[in-house]
């Protein structure tokens, strides 16, 4: 099921107004990066299928490609990336076979690793996207700024130099 971001933002933190802040508040960080953001077209949606059309899309060293797609797909044109037949439309756009990849969706191949990725994912915590691990034990949650992860990787290289000595 789908829903408009500003209605799921609004229910979320209460309200439209403060859902309209939000919003408009990404979409102009989102700006100065020189990003286009149109999340008031966007559409939340399960993810579960764009995951496994991403791990797809590794298996055909198309994974990059597919994923900045997919970026722009949610963010910028406002397309349901929880819909498999969109889904095998953009992976085509990024040179996969349409029809490869809509049976691919409807298997249940690639499930299981997707679930384990998935696992690993909370495993480590991570309730934000986007989120980094870094070496597997330094995560940094969130969109953040440079000066952000300067201060993460200057405190993580400064513990494992003092744990070297």
């Amino acid at each position: 099921v789908t829903m408009p971001v500003a209605e799921a933002y609004a229910r979320k933190f209460g309200g439209p107004e403060r859902a309209r802040q939000i919003i408009d508040e990404l979409t102009a960080v989102a700006a100065g990066d020189g990003l286009d953001f149109r999340l008031d077209q966007a559409k939340r949606a399960n993810t579960l299928l764009a995951h496994r059309a991403i791990w797809f899309a590794a298996t055909h060293r198309r994974q990059a490609a597919l994923k900045e797609r997919l970026m722009a797909a949610y963010f910028t044109e406002g397309r349901n990336i929880g819909d498999p037949d969109e889904l095998a439309s953009l992976a085509a756009e990024v040179g996969l076979d349409e029809v490869e990849v809509a049976a691919f969706l409807a298997s249940t191949e690639g499930a299981g690793e997707v679930a384990e990725d998935l696992a690993q994912a909370a495993a480590y915590g991570i309730t934000a996207v986007p989120t980094y691990v870094v070496d597997g034990r330094w995560s940094i949650p969130g969109a953040q700024d440079v000066d952000t992860f300067v201060q993460v990787l200057t405190r993580m290289a400064n513990r494992l130099h003092a744990s070297a000595t």
